[in-house]
Formats: structure tokens, C-alpha cells, sequence
């Protein structure tokens, strides 16, 4: 268990003290796909679909997600955010929408959970708005694509 920060003495999950660490700027991105079919793709973006406009009530979603993940990671820090942005790059030809969420705060914890937070509720939020029209919706390839600020940098690998 000594590798393992979220675990005491005793094997028991506790938060770990950042106490210590010096307050810095942090940023996370985060990217994940939400891979439709030609049909669902020109409803979302056309803003055709019957519930809405899909990538601006998913955009707010994954802003509201960054920001409550403390509340649904049991060992996230509750910290103060400075800035959260979700973009999306529509690709017709893969019939997919690709998410970015970038993340920041100043602080003594790293942002790298909301970034991932705020991806997965945007890419949930896309499925929930589409599925109507659409069951076999697939979100992929949610994953942390870089990190800086704190102990280390982070850049996934191209």
C-alpha cells in the first residue's frame, strides 16, 4: 500500500494532505469521442435535434460536472477552479465529435479529475440528448492528454 497515497498505515482510504504543497498554477486537458452515425451527426450539428442544441447544453454540462467532482470522486480535494472550457471538433467523416476540456486552478491539487469529470458528462450529455433518435451511441477514448503545474508535467504521447 506504500505507493498508493490514498491509503493509510492501515490500509483504510483516507484524503491526502496537500497541506504542504506549494500553491501553483494548474492546468489539465482532458479529451474523449462520442462516435455517432450520419444521420445523428447532421441532427447535432444542425441543431436539428427535438431536445435542442446538443454541444451547448452538453458544453454547460461538462462545466457544471468540473466543478461539482468533488462531490462524486470521494478522495477529490474541493478546490477553487479558475477556468473551465469545453470545445468540441465535430468530424463528419468519422461521424464523431471530439471533446476538450481544459481545466484550471491555483492551488495545491492538480485539476487532472474535473478535466476528466467535465469529458464524461459532456460525452453522457451528448448520448442522453441523442438517444431518442440513436441507441448505439459509443463515447471512447476519454483520457488525460497533458497536466502542468505541481510536482511534474504530464503530455500524452501522439
Amino acid at each position: 500500500m506504500e505507493n498508493f497515497s490514498h491509503f493509510n498505515g492501515d490500509g483504510r482510504a483516507i484524503m491526502v494532505n496537500v497541506s504542504g504543497k506549494l500553491s501553483t498554477l494548474r492546468t489539465a486537458v482532458a479529451g474523449g469521442t462520442v462516435l455517432v452515425n450520419p444521420e445523428t451527426f447532421d441532427l447535432i450539428v444542425c441543431t436539428k435535434m427535438e431536445k435542442g442544441d446538443v454541444l451547448a447544453v452538453a458544453q454547460v454540462a461538462g462545466i457544471m460536472a468540473a466543478k461539482k467532482t468533488s462531490d462524486i470522486i470521494p478522495m477529490c480535494h474541493p478546490i477553487t477552479i479558475t477556468g473551465v472550457d469545453i470545445s468540441f471538433n465535430p468530424d463528419k467523416e468519422r461521424s464523431a465529435i471530439d471533446i476538450t476540456a481544459t481545466v484550471r486552478c491555483k492551488g495545491e491539487t492538480g485539476v487532472e479529475m474535473e478535466a476528466l469529470t467535465a469529458v464524461t458528462v459532456t460525452a453522457l450529455t451528448i448520448y442522453d440528448m441523442c438517444k431518442a433518435v440513436q441507441k448505439d451511441i459509443k463515447i471512447s477514448d476519454i483520457q488525460l492528454l497533458s497536466k502542468t503545474g505541481g510536482a511534474s508535467d504530464y503530455q500524452v504521447e501522439s
